[in-house]
């Protein structure tokens, strides 16, 4: 352990090394690190960390997977953040030792606990978004984005190789805890997937590494050095330019969010389908990066009639059809919500759900399903702030092997009625926040425990007795039969 311990330090007191020469020359927003570690009693052939101040190009990445992969357990955790620097550890893994402070103690505890932990400071970008290519190729199989909770429904196999990424966020707002918060919850959900696979007793390679550098942190940490070569001082540096133009495009998305009208089709002259959003987005992966483009503007605001050739409703089924074109370099492109409705006999009542979302491209589809988390009693609408096959996914890839997995979706805001419209507005709205949230749970459980605790404690007081005789110290003992 005292061996692990050290070889673990001596690549953090790398990682501080490559700080700072990063940062005196100039280019410490072309790197992000890279962590690797195996599950415990798993071992890999010894890989020497590379200098300090090394820069590691992708062959000599490859060179690196291919040596763990080579021996290594064949069921890969890919823990990819969008971005991600080297100052982010310096940043928020605690100072002067205090590691209660740290955002990353379940990251340092698999890598203390790991056999064979590497650490790689600084992995050349864009180099790094070869990642998800090199292993797919090497363990020869599609990577299968997965969250926590859909890992305990799986059952892993170490003779067959498995590829699972989990996507983590990344952001900063106006103040540096709200970075931290972010990358302790990204933590968090790092210790959940590991305690996880400890439970199925399957070894294990778990990658912790991100498609991007964050030059937001990499700002956060910049050197002003004085004319004469004096102390060093320590100053945030964020881009006013960037904040202001994100105020902007926030302000300008709230201004129309009370313009524009919802999606409508008509069956015969009467409204059956009614859809609305502050934002459509669709992202695919390509060469380990994700592209992004925004459907909003193509389908809501003054003058804009999107195509809905295709979409259909009746009492049971209703489909609406988005036509797009020349969307992320495909001509033809749909964007397709089904829906259906039946009625319960457990509620005894009607309700639709989003069977399915769809995208369909160029004689692809690609397909999501959402009848787990999209649903609503068929008078009702549903609403939701945010519904994405991502960060807190509502919306699932039907298989492993289904393009979706190569595909992101995000709505915000979103509204869709589907069944039972009436005229041109929405019925009562059925949120999907629902109203036993994890706070509420917590405080009804504790107050039920204190309930107990109050209850147990008043039978006791209950159950005792006064005694009946009592001793005179001045006459003779009271002698009790053991009779009574």
């Amino acid at each position: 352990m005292a061996t692990r311990k050290m070889r673990l330090f001596s690549s953090i007191s790398a990682s501080f090394a490559v700080l700072f020469t990063l940062l005196n020359t100039g280019r410490c927003d072309e790197q992000v690190p890279l962590m690797l570690w195996t599950s415990e009693g798993t071992s890999l052939p010894s890989q020497s960390p590379p200098a300090a101040g090394h820069i590691v190009g992708r062959d000599q990445l490859d060179a690196y997977l291919h040596t763990a992969l080579g021996s290594g357990p064949r069921n890969v955790l890919l823990f990819l953040q969008d971005k991600m620097s080297i100052e982010d550890f310096t940043i928020y893994g605690g100072a002067f030792g205090n590691k209660q402070d740290s955002a990353f103690r379940n990251l340092e505890g698999a890598l203390l606990s790991s056999p064979s932990p590497l650490v790689l400071p600084a992995v050349s970008w864009p180099g790094s978004n070869a990642v998800i290519g090199a292993l797919q190729d090497q363990l020869e199989t599609s990577p299968l984005y997965m969250d926590a909770e859909t890992l305990g429904q799986l059952r892993l196999n170490s003779s067959s190789p498995a590829l699972l990424v989990f996507r983590l966020p990344y952001g900063t707002g106006s103040d540096l805890m709200s970075a931290k918060e972010i990358l302790s919850g990204n933590d968090e959900v790092i210790g959940q997937v590991l305690s996880i696979m400890k439970t199925q007793s399957v070894p294990y390679l778990a990658i912790y590494t991100a498609l991007q550098p964050s030059q937001e942190a990499a700002a956060a940490l910049s050197l002003e050095v004085g004319a004469g070569g004096g102390r060093s001082l320590l100053q945030a540096r964020a881009s006013h330019k960037e904040r202001e133009q994100e105020r902007e495009r926030k302000r300008k998305v709230k201004e129309k969010a009370g313009v524009y009208g919802p999606v409508e089709f008509k069956e015969r002259e009467n409204t059956c389908i009614l859809l609305w959003a502050t934002g459509l987005s669709v992202s695919i992966l390509r060469g380990g990066r994700w592209d992004d483009h925004d459907l909003t503007p193509s389908t809501f605001g003054e003058g804009v009639t999107p195509k809905l050739h295709g979409s259909m409703c009746d009492q049971t089924k209703a489909r609406l059809v988005l036509n797009y074109e020349d969307v992320l370099g495909h001509r033809n492109f749909k964007l397709i919500f089904a829906m259906s409705q039946r009625h319960y006999s457990v509620s005894a009542r009607r309700w639709f759900t989003m069977d399915q979302v769809e995208l369909e491209y160029d004689g692809t589809k690609a397909t999501f399903n959402g009848s787990r988390s999209i649903y609503a009693p068929a008078e009702y609408s549903y609403r939701c702030d945010a519904v994405s096959s991502f960060r807190w996914p509502s919306l699932f890839p039907r298989s492993a092997k289904d393009p979706a997995n190569q595909w992101r979706v995000s709505f915000e805001d979103f509204q869709i009625q589907g069944f039972n419209v009436s005229g041109q507005d929405f019925s009562y709205a059925s949120d999907c926040a629902g109203f036993f949230t994890p706070g509420i749970w917590m405080g009804l459980m504790s107050s039920l425990l204190m309930v107990l605790v109050l209850t147990y404690g008043l039978h006791m007081i209950m159950q005792l007795r006064t005694m009946d005789r009592f001793d005179d110290p001045k006459g003779p003992a009271i002698s009790v039969p053991l009779t009574e």
